[in-house]
């Protein structure tokens, strides 16, 4: 689908290579472009509304829901947002991770029974439902961290704290299960602390492509997807191009270049934008759905919503399966990824993922496709920013 160019108070056009909905802010095209045939102006969703039109009906979709349904699970999860880091300084020491429990509708934190009565007290009435378990987020931490030394063969796919299990989880690819190069890593990994083994259809994959149609930006042969604006330019997956590397846009005009990259170990870059091009807190609808702002970068919980656009498969949602895992690429080990239960394609990478109103990230790789389903993986926001010292671009 061609993207469409619409005009945003004094823009002349935006440039978008996200998918259906509110997801990501993304660079305007180039000075000159019009509006569509439709004339139609983007609708934006009001600060009121706990999300636009469009984004509720992907949800309801996603998850089976009425329409008041979801939105009182946007407003729940944007609650538990909130709460989970006054959780955290409230449980100290004895905190031992948190997550969204879509069926009780609020926030679960877990402690170790170091907290005491009066912390967990005041969890609950914080509004968290509050669960005591074994190991600190302290120690499953420092566990996954003794795993990330290890030199992982191919056939493991990635591993993270799951804070719900109380334990690290190392996924393997089903087919590798026996390998011996597989077997010996799983037993280096239990001698690192509280370990328990899951596997996958399949080993993850990074998310660029050779050059095809569509709503793009190139470097090179390879198509990525935007992902946020940021003051100057915008961030995007690392493995889609390196330091100094042009970009043209989906019209073939030179966009900017690469100012920074890292791949693998991260999976994040930032563009500068110029040569007539801007950047706004918008993504457009791809014609289906209202288009949205981006108004932060909140973390969503593990357990919370979360929607993925993109240039290939445009508008998918899912929910968030655990934070901080390390994904095991052909090309080497990425850190600190959340793992969703979106899909993906190529052409997808460095796309927005984005949870409401709240910037969460870009796609990074993962396994599977959008016809018969799979898994994502993004690099989170913030840490982009912080790395670069960038800014998101909000309304």
């Amino acid at each position: 689908m061609r993207r469409t160019r619409l005009k945003h108070v004094c823009l002349a056009a935006l440039l978008t290579l996200g998918g259906l909905g509110g997801t990501g802010a993304l660079p305007a095209a180039a000075a000159g472009d019009t509006a569509p045939a439709s004339g139609r102006a983007p609708e934006i969703t009001p600060a009121s509304a706990p999300a636009s039109a469009g984004l509720l009906s992907a949800l309801r979709e996603r998850f089976g829901l009425t329409e008041d349904e979801a939105k009182a699970r946007l407003e729940a999860e944007a609650a538990a947002t909130a709460l989970e880091p006054k959780a955290r300084r409230t449980a100290g020491a004895a905190y031992a991770g948190s997550w969204f429990d879509a069926d009780a509708g609020r926030l679960t934190v877990a402690v170790t029974a170091r907290a005491s009565q009066t912390a967990r007290a005041a969890i609950r009435a914080q509004g968290a439902e509050v669960r005591v378990v074994e190991h600190s987020a302290q120690a499953l931490d420092a566990a996954k961290s003794r795993i990330d030394g290890l030199s992982a063969p191919p056939g493991v796919a990635s591993w993270h704290v799951d804070p719900t299990a109380n334990t690290v989880v190392v996924t393997v690819a089903r087919d590798k299960r026996a390998d011996n190069d597989v077997r010996r890593f799983l037993t280096q990994a239990r001698a690192a602390g509280p370990v328990t083994v899951d596997t996958a259809a399949a080993a993850p994959a990074t998310f660029a492509a050779g050059t095809v149609g569509g709503d793009p930006y190139y470097t090179g042969n390879v198509r990525c997807s935007i992902g946020f604006s940021v003051y100057g330019g915008f961030v995007t997956a690392g493995h889609c191009g390196r330091a100094g590397a042009g970009v043209s846009g989906w019209d073939g005009s030179y966009v900017g270049a690469f100012q920074g990259s890292s791949f693998p170990d991260n999976d994040y870059a930032w563009v500068s934008v110029g040569s007539g091009w801007w950047t706004v807190p918008v993504v457009l609808g791809w014609g289906t759905v209202p288009d949205q702002l981006v108004r932060g970068s909140a973390e969503a919980p593990v357990g919370a919503s979360i929607c993925r656009s993109g240039s290939t498969t445009h508008w998918h949602c899912g929910t968030v399966l655990a934070r901080n895992e390390t994904v095991n690429y052909s090309q080497g080990a990425v850190h600190q990824l959340t793992k969703t239960s979106v899909c993906a394609e190529p052409g997808d990478s460095g796309g927005s993922f984005i949870s409401g109103d709240q910037a969460q990230g870009v796609t990074s790789g993962g396994w599977g496709n959008c016809s018969g389903g799979g898994e994502t993986w993004f690099q989170p926001v913030n840490e982009i920013l912080n790395r670069y010292g960038l800014t998101l671009h909000t309304y």
